[in-house]
């Protein structure tokens, strides 16, 4: 085979496709082959798996990282490939400058040795200075066109009538002779060859004037960039100096608070020690005067004469009247348990404000920030000294239902009588905080499943067990059951279809004190920079589409009225024929419009903020089975409200979100960028999540709608 690639050096030429690297488009360096059978440069394949691995060419999916061996043959074909290459490219560099010698030198027409002096153009030769002589000499030459010399000649004769092409037709833009003028081109606008080189000349200069002018403005840019980019870093500078100044200075002041601290604990030791060693000091002096009655005791025992004893008189002194006792000095102090008591506190509420992402924390110390000034809603209860766990869940209860005065789905603490009975339990305060608000739901239930599991178990009644410490202020009162909402919890919503509600890859979880995995650690979603600030209406306007609702999908619980603009959702089937594109199982509809490519926005009115979803899916999405669930497939991306959670769903993969209850949502579909950015729309666009995926396929707006009245609307965009 070697022998074969000597004797035909070019062979490989042929194999450069197959020998080169589909990533880098280069031939292989340290070819690798992967189990799928593709072979890629070792570099170049590591470099493009980073949190996953799969071939880039075929796109099969590997669980673990393969192991790479080096291809021997391959390398040894690219080796020798590389090696012919750069001989035949030698070669032909080679043969090419020297034919460009050989063309660059003109040689006399004559002798064929000299070179040409000067060339006539009438003779349609090249001279030498030795035959240009009668030419110069002789008067019958000196109506002949000497020129420089012409390596051309032959491109300025005319293949028709062998003669001087010395004129250029402007209609046809070509050069020809004066025979081709009388015939051919007669009556063409003609000029000389010197003409059209000056009005080429004219307009290629005019050409390399815009060229300069355009380089001018790129650099001009090139230069503005740089100057961005200085100030840019001049802002992140100082930006980072006024962050580092407000640590300092909260850092400045926990030392002041330590050091109070530190100082009333000094304080306080120095004031206890100063008692015990006053103490001290006055039962040691009794002690010495005790001795000392002791020693006039002995004495007195000791006298022997009977009548001076009789006489003499003994009293105890008064330190022998009292026992001594020990005194009862400790550090519990008002200030010092105080301080201590704030320190601890302060340290939870930090590990608080800490866990959620900082994009998070201003909402959570300034809730009003979660509200644009001009979006109209309903009031909430969050306050700013309430904390972010009280404004997420409303308190419930074990076998309570929601009051039916109550603000339906709406967070924030439900201060009624009833609530306020209920809070003298024994549970930790804590447990009716995190609890889902819907018909009693339990904790530990298991999102969707756990719903239907609800729906079907009778709630509870609350025992004395489950009862909590009552607050200072409250009185003790036996908790009162909380009336269940006629209109939401009757026996024709417990018959109506619930398969929306279904979670099959879910399993319901045996109930238990401990919070839902969604509340104690939820995935929090990574906002790209580019949306992390609120954005003009204006500018996403610009990308408006209108969108009309396909009736072909639609689910039968699924009403579409207003143009085709509006989805609402009841317990009577709509009389829709069978076809396969409708959804069998989800209450769910796409639009009739899909996009592949540039950027589309649009924007759809929530009548609640509950049993809602708002997303995108491929139009191959699963119509009947049971992962026809928007975000329950890799065909689809939904952003879900579902029993006052908002959570962002792919693939089965749930991503928790601070929910935001919007009375309109905004959608800007980039297909070239492959993402998709959901925005709480007011007097501006509040960004709140973006799918990031790369599209296979052209993608439609989606919706799922599962509550009895509940709607959809596309909204006319209008600035």
């Amino acid at each position: 085979m070697m022998a074969a690639m000597d004797q035909s050096p070019f062979s490989l030429l042929s194999l450069e496709e197959e020998l080169s690297c589909s990533i880098c488009l280069c031939p292989f360096d340290c070819p690798v082959t992967i189990p799928c059978g593709h072979n890629f440069c070792q570099d170049c394949l590591l470099a493009s798996w980073k949190d996953s691995y799969s071939c880039p060419q075929c796109r099969t999916h590997f669980p673990i990282k393969p192991e790479l061996k080096k291809n021997t043959v391959l390398s040894t074909l690219v080796e020798t490939f590389n090696l012919r290459t750069t001989k035949s490219e030698a070669d032909l560099g080679t043969a090419e400058d020297s034919q460009a010698e050989s063309q660059d030198v003109i040689r006399c027409d004559t002798c064929m040795e000299a070179e040409a002096a000067q060339t006539c153009l009438t003779c349609m030769a090249s001279f030498c200075e030795e035959h240009l002589r009668p030419h110069r000499e002789n008067p019958r030459f000196r109506v002949h066109q000497l020129s420089e010399p012409v390596g051309d000649l032959s491109e300025r004769i005319c293949p028709d009538h062998h003669k001087l092409m010395e004129l250029f037709c402007s209609q046809h833009c070509r050069p020809i002779c004066s025979l081709c003028l009388q015939q051919v081109h007669k009556g063409c606008s003609f000029m000389s060859p010197e003409e059209q080189r000056n009005l080429k000349e004219s307009d290629l200069r005019g050409k390399l004037a815009i060229l300069d002018e355009k380089i001018t403005k790129n650099e001009r840019v090139i230069s503005h960039i740089g100057d961005m980019e200085d100030k840019l870093k001049d802002s992140a500078t100082n930006r980072k100096k006024a962050v580092a100044a407000e640590y300092q200075q909260i850092r400045d002041m926990l030392a002041r608070e330590e050091s109070e601290a530190l100082n009333a604990v000094d304080c306080e030791l120095q004031s206890g020690q100063t008692k015990l060693k006053g103490l001290s000091k006055k039962f040691n002096e009794n002690v010495v005067h005790m001795s000392k009655a002791k020693e006039d005791i002995h004495s007195l025992l000791s006298q022997s004469q009977t009548l001076a004893f009789l006489q003499a008189s003994f009293n105890l002194p008064k330190a022998a009247t009292f026992d001594p006792y020990t005194p009862q000095i400790n550090l519990d102090s008002k200030k010092v348990k105080a301080t201590q008591a704030f320190c601890a506190d302060l340290k939870e509420h930090l590990t608080e404000m800490f866990k959620p992402p900082v994009e998070d924390r201003l909402l959570i110390r300034k809730p009003e920030f979660n509200n644009p000034p001009k979006q109209k809603r309903p009031p909430s209860s969050h306050s700013p000294g309430r904390p972010l766990i009280e404004s997420l869940y409303q308190p419930v209860y074990m076998g309570s239902h929601p009051h039916p005065n109550a603000p339906q789905h709406q967070p924030g603490y439900n201060r009624d009588p009833h609530f306020m009975a209920g809070q003298k339990t024994s549970r930790p305060l804590i447990e009716p905080l995190y609890l889902p608000v819907h018909m009693g739901f339990q904790p530990g239930y298991n999102r969707d499943s756990d719903f239907m599991a609800a729906q079907k178990t009778k709630p509870q009644r609350t025992g004395p067990g489950s009862q909590h410490k009552a607050g200072p202020k409250e009185k003790s009162e036996k908790p009162k059951p909380l009336k269940a909402a006629k209109d939401n919890i009757g026996q024709k919503n417990e018959e109506r279809s619930t398969e929306n509600l279904l979670d099959l890859g879910g399993i319901i979880q045996p109930r238990s004190s401990t919070p839902p995995p969604y509340f104690n650690k939820p995935e929090m979603s990574d906002i790209p920079p580019s949306i992390t600030s609120a954005e003009k209406r204006t500018e996403l306007l610009k990308y408006g589409t209108v969108l009309t609702l396909d009736p072909k999908t639609a689910h039968k619980r699924i009403a579409l009225s207003e143009g085709f603009t509006k989805a609402s959702v009841s317990d009577e089937h709509t009389d829709y024929p069978d076809c396969p594109e409708r959804f069998s199982v989800c209450s769910q509809v796409l639009a009739r419009q899909s996009f592949s490519r540039g950027r589309h926005y649009w924007e759809v009115r929530l009548s609640c903020n509950n049993f809602i979803g708002v997303g995108l899916a491929y139009r191959s999405i699963d119509r009947k089975g049971p992962t026809s669930r928007l975000g329950r497939n890799d065909h689809s991306w939904c952003i879900e409200w579902f029993n006052v959670k908002l959570s962002a769903w792919h693939n089965s993969n749930e991503t928790v979100l601070v929910n935001l209850n919007p009375e309109r949502v905004g959608v800007l579909l980039d297909c070239d960028e492959g993402t998709a950015t959901f925005y709480n729309v007011a007097d501006r666009a509040y960004p709140f999540h973006t799918f990031v995926f790369p599209f296979a396929q052209a993608v439609c707006p989606a919706f799922w709608i599962f509550s009895s009245g509940s709607s959809i609307s596309v909204c006319k965009l209008q600035a």
